[in-house]
């Protein structure tokens, strides 16, 4: 099986890059199952219903989100919606709207994906990533296991990928936007510290740089902006044994489209 996992979806650049490049590449590159992370993906916020549904149009099998997940009340009616593929972190408190984790069939195949966050300079009070996986992922039958471990340190990410090594399929990095050189396979897991951002390339992470540099050399508190023009694509495609949830191989993708 081949699974494309697309960094964080920046705005409207980010979405519009990402169907164009599920349009052209999804059936060369071979791709069974298309999973990215929305965090940003309303005008750099988190997700809304009607852009939930953009990108459920645009060929993204699930969704997963990070720390910006309640940026907009409305997604709450997405989240508590049985059919819907959007995921919270699971280390949020079961009380807490909708789910942190989604199995879906593919080609006959079980696949659990998941995203937990990160609580190293990122949300506090929330349960332990490494104790959830091991509480509720561990102990489940799917034998392909996707994470999307949304965090800023790099530490917490490697750390935590050798936690799961022997348990989980792929340990996707979200959250910086800058994606990492570092893929390759830990025992059993394709691992990339950060897949990066699908957005504007003229930017400071999505943002109008413009916008970026007043908040530093001045210090004051401003309202960001989704930057224009080129958009990138950050992604990884990672093949898996469907029997056993082996990674076999991981590939980074980092193009600029017009």
């Amino acid at each position: 099986m081949k699974i494309l996992f697309l960094g964080d979806i920046f705005g409207r650049p980010g979405r519009t890059a990402v169907k164009k490049f599920i349009d052209e590449n999804k059936d060369q590159l071979g791709i069974d199952l298309v999973i990215a992370n929305a965090d940003n993906v309303a005008s750099g916020r988190g997700p809304t219903s009607k852009t939930y549904q953009e990108m459920i149009d645009a060929g993204v099998d699930v969704l997963t989100c990070g720390d910006h997940i309640w940026d907009n009340s409305e997604v709450i009616e997405t989240l508590e919606d049985k059919k819907s593929v959007l995921i919270r972190p699971l280390n949020y408190p079961d009380s807490a709207p909708g789910r942190g984790l989604i199995t879906v069939n593919v080609k006959g195949v079980d696949v659990l994906v998941a995203t937990l966050l990160g609580r190293v300079f990122t949300t506090e009070g929330l349960d332990s990533p490494f104790n959830k996986y091991d509480e509720i992922i561990r102990p489940r039958k799917e034998k392909i296991k996707i994470i999307d471990f949304h965090a800023e340190a790099t530490s917490e990410k490697y750390a935590f990928a050798h936690h799961v090594s022997d348990d989980a399929s792929v340990v996707a990095g979200t959250h910086t936007h800058v994606q990492t050189a570092d893929e390759h396979i830990l025992s059993k897991t394709a691992y990339i510290t950060d897949v990066g951002s699908c957005g504007p390339t003229d930017s400071v992470i999505g943002v109008k740089k413009e916008l970026s540099l007043k908040r530093f050399l001045t210090g004051m508190p401003l309202k960001f902006e989704v930057s224009e023009g080129p958009a990138q694509i950050n992604a990884i495609v990672v093949e898996i044994d469907n029997k056993t949830g082996q990674a076999i191989s991981i590939e980074r993708i980092n193009s600029i489209l017009d």
